[in-house]
């Protein structure tokens, strides 16, 4: 199990080290397709990912990507307005064939993978320090992940929320955050240059990553705690040890529109 894990994490990290990279269109049609896996898995759980209000989903996810490259960011919201409104429909003219839990889940859902997952393409696409800035959102998440479990096995002792996740503690959740916050310290002071900051800036930069990592750790919880309410132990199997989409970028979501927001304040 470790072995196929790792090997798959291996292969996620060189695909988005290309990916990232690359940037463009490249990463924008990715991005829109991870959302729309992720979007299946997450409309699978409510069981409307072959029904008329997750087809309603998939097609606004893909109207969202379209304005991504062409609009200003405040005109994007109207994507999500007309999709409320159509959902409304459904929800109204083919009464009582949804329930509400239902319609909740497929607006949601837009929001909550599709639109939150498109800032990683969005802060890629900062002018000049997007670049380096977007390596932050997987420092914030991912790294937090890493320092978390290793300080967790090593000195965790107090659960953190024994309920939905046991195996998580309070000291591993401290080793998280402060280590996010220094892997940022040290990205940005190789990277200062290319990144044109400063010393205060760089502290502002390692100051939102612990922010950022904290907020992670309730976009994985918040993950799981969907999981468990559907007595469902994974969203999906397309990543051999990991789970699905969701289950691997279940604190990306959370952490990529902190980073693009924190990249525009700088």
């Amino acid at each position: 199990m470790f072995k196929t894990r790792l090997i798959s994490g291996i292969i996620l990290v060189a695909l988005a080290l290309f990916l990232i990279i690359t940037g463009g269109s490249v990463l924008l049609v990715s991005t829109l397709f991870i959302s729309l896996i992720g979007l299946f898995e997450f409309y699978r759980v409510f069981k409307i990912h072959n029904h008329s209000l997750g087809y309603v989903g998939y097609v606004a996810t893909a109207i969202y990507y379209g304005t991504i490259s062409y609009l200003p960011h405040g005109m994007k919201f109207p994507v999500l307005i007309a999709l409320l409104i159509v959902l409304l429909g459904f929800y109204v003219f083919r009464y009582p064939k949804y329930e509400i839990r239902e319609f909740m889940a497929s607006y949601f859902g837009v929001f909550y993978v599709s639109v939150m997952l498109s800032y990683i393409y969005q802060t890629r696409m900062i002018p000049e320090k997007g670049a380096y800035l977007v390596w932050l959102i997987f420092l914030c998440s991912w790294g937090c992940d890493t320092c978390a479990y290793c300080v967790g096995v090593l000195f965790g002792k107090h659960k953190m929320a024994p309920v939905l996740s046991p195996k998580k503690s309070i000291e591993g959740a401290v080793g998280g955050v402060v280590g996010s916050g220094l892997l940022t310290l040290l990205y940005s002071y190789i990277f200062q240059v290319q990144m044109g900051i400063d010393t205060r800036e760089m502290i502002v930069l390692s100051i939102g990553a612990c922010m950022g990592a904290f907020i992670s750790m309730i976009g994985d919880l918040a993950a799981s705690a969907i999981k468990r309410n559907n007595d469902i132990k994974d969203y999906g199997k397309l990543i051999p040890g990991h789970g699905g989409i969701l289950d691997r970028f279940d604190s990306v979501i959370i952490t990529a529109p902190i980073i693009f927001y924190l990249g525009g304040f700088i």
